[in-house]
Formats: C-alpha cells, structure tokens, sequence
C-alpha cells in the first residue's frame, strides 16, 4: 500500500487561485505518473493534469493554460497551481500515483488519494 495525501483544497471565488500538494509514500524509484484528476457531481472523473517520470507532460484539453503541474522527484511530490478558477472547476481533485510495478513488484500498479474538495464561487 502507497498512502497518498492530498492537501490545498478549498473555497474560492471565481478568478481566484488555489495549489494543490500531493505526497506518496514510496520509493522514488519505482513512481511512474504522478497526476491529478477531478470529479463534479454527477459526472464521471476526468484526467486534469499527468507528468510522467520522464518529464513529460499531459494536460485536459480544455484547461486553456490555467493550471499547471509540478513535481519534486526527490521528496515524491506533485502540485497543482490553479488560476483563473471558474464554477465549473468545483470538483473534488483526487492525486493519482502509477508505479512502475513490473520493476517493483511490492507495489500495484496505481494508487488514489482520498481527494480534496475544491468550490469556486461565482
């Protein structure tokens, strides 16, 4: 089991800014993606934001350079940075870990977070 632990959610009026952090507790080697993904009432939870271990980078499509993800290898963390927030990014953001588990057989291959609720106000 991987504990991963969310944190930076919030309340927030439209055209605001919230981060979001994301720790995993595994070894740094054997994590693949570390990403973000939401999910609004009534709706079925959708990719926000992936960087893979190689750098490379993956965003919704429909995000319009609004947010953008980081990640600190060393002390296995992702963040989020959401500007220009609108109504329609109220969701609860879940923090998602792929390992390599071929490799690393102790662990499976992806784990979730428990999710943190972000509410943008109009």
């Amino acid at each position: 089991q991987v504990p991963v632990v969310e944190s930076g959610g919030g309340l927030v009026q439209a055209g605001g800014s919230l981060k979001l952090s994301c720790t995993a507790s595994a070894d740094t080697r054997c994590i693949s993606t570390m990403g973000w993904y939401r999910q609004a009432p009534g709706k079925e939870r959708e990719m926000v934001a992936v960087l893979a271990s190689d750098s490379s980078t993956y965003y919704a499509e429909d995000l319009n350079g609004r947010f953008t993800i980081s990640r600190d290898n060393a002390k296995n963390t992702v963040a989020l940075q959401m500007n220009s927030l609108k109504p329609e990014d109220t969701a609860v953001y879940y923090c998602n870990v792929d390992m390599f588990f071929r490799a690393c057989p102790q662990y499976e291959y992806t784990y979730w977070g428990q999710g943190t609720q972000v509410t943008v106000s109009s």
